[in-house]
């Protein structure tokens, strides 16, 4: 961003790369790609993922570096893994705007072998607001266990939900959580012995480590490395 006392933060992405080039010596660079292709794209972020990487930046080339602000210019590339169905086994109330509304939900999967529901994650994400004083309505309703700030409920509200990934926790008694899990939508077409296993949640998490490449794209703006 600085070279001899001068600032270059107004000069293009390409411009930047290739005075850093110059000047980096023997420091290696991150490797990267110029291309407009989508084919070698996924190629590339398959590679980075297979390498032990979270994903790509992707950067227009003429993009300034402007501190502090999220834009379009700069975004982080992932791969996205597959939905799970999953039930709401408990909620707590939510805070501000949401204060008085039960919108912060647990996430469970069922072992396929007890019939148990275990609890892999934690969301406030997803639901508009109408949503969430339909759910809440709906909670009370099944619950069973309530504390000052959370109810339990019994497993009977399917939602589809979607995930950055599936990390080891010992917050959960399965050994699993999901990381930014947000609820996509309500499924009222399934009930609870029609949700995601236990077993299915470890597979996702084991197809994680192994060399499958890429699943699908998905993307968030970024303002930094």
């Amino acid at each position: 961003l600085y070279l001899n006392g001068q600032s270059l933060i107004s000069l293009p992405y390409i411009e930047r790369r290739r005075i850093l080039t110059e000047n980096a010596g023997e420091i290696p660079l991150t490797r990267q790609i110029i291309t407009d292709n989508v084919e070698e794209a996924e190629r590339f972020l398959a590679e980075a993922v297979n390498a032990g990487h979270e994903g790509l930046m992707a950067k227009k080339v003429d993009s300034e570096y402007v501190p502090g602000i999220r834009g379009k210019r700069w975004l982080k590339i992932k791969p996205t893994l597959p939905t799970l169905d999953l039930v709401i086994v408990a909620a707590e109330y939510g805070y501000g705007r949401r204060r008085g509304w039960l919108s912060d939900y647990y996430l469970a999967a069922r072992d396929a072998e007890t019939g148990e529901f275990l609890t892999v994650g934690k969301t406030f994400k997803g639901l508009t607001d109408a949503e969430i004083v339909e759910m809440t309505k709906r909670l009370k309703e099944l619950t069973v266990k309530e504390e000052p700030r959370r109810v339990y409920v019994i497993p009977k509200i399917v939602v589809e939900v979607a995930y950055n990934e599936i990390q080891k926790s010992p917050k959960y008694r399965c050994g699993m959580a999901l990381r930014f899990a947000r609820i996509t939508r309500v499924r009222e077409d399934k009930t609870p012995d029609e949700a995601d296993t236990i077993q299915r949640v470890r597979e996702i998490y084991e197809s994680q480590f192994s060399k499958k490449g890429v699943i699908k794209l998905d993307s968030k703006t970024s303002n930094s490395d």
